[in-house]
């Protein structure tokens, strides 16, 4: 019985004390969907929505994994022009000042078809 109250009251004290966590960020991608499928003529859209967190500062845009731009706003759209025939990756990731991904991203795989 002594084990269950010592239990009990530590339980009751550690829900007390608030936890200090940061808050983590989110990328969510609307457009293209995963396995959308363009021709080679055909613009692509980036429509996205970012939430930084605490420890991000900006979002870099990859295509097949090289940095393309850096994405000023938290949510909108961006041209990603035409790609080449074949298979993509598009990421955007949450970064810090040193421009270094800390985790939050969202990456689509998109095809082109010639």
């Amino acid at each position: 019985m002594r084990k269950f109250q010592a239990l009990a009251a530590s339980l009751a004290f550690t829900c007390s004390i608030p936890l200090a966590l940061a808050a983590e960020g989110t990328v969510a991608i609307s457009s293209p969907t995963e396995g959308a499928k363009f021709s080679p003529k055909t613009d692509i859209e980036l429509v996205y929505d970012i939430s930084l967190g605490d420890k991000g500062d900006h979002t870099h845009l990859y295509i097949d994994e090289k940095e393309i731009l850096t994405l000023r706003n938290l949510k909108g759209s961006q041209s990603l022009g035409t790609l080449a025939a074949g298979k993509h990756e598009i990421c955007v990731k949450v970064v810090n000042k040193a421009h270094t991904p800390i985790g939050p991203q969202k990456c689509v795989n998109v095809n082109v078809e010639a």
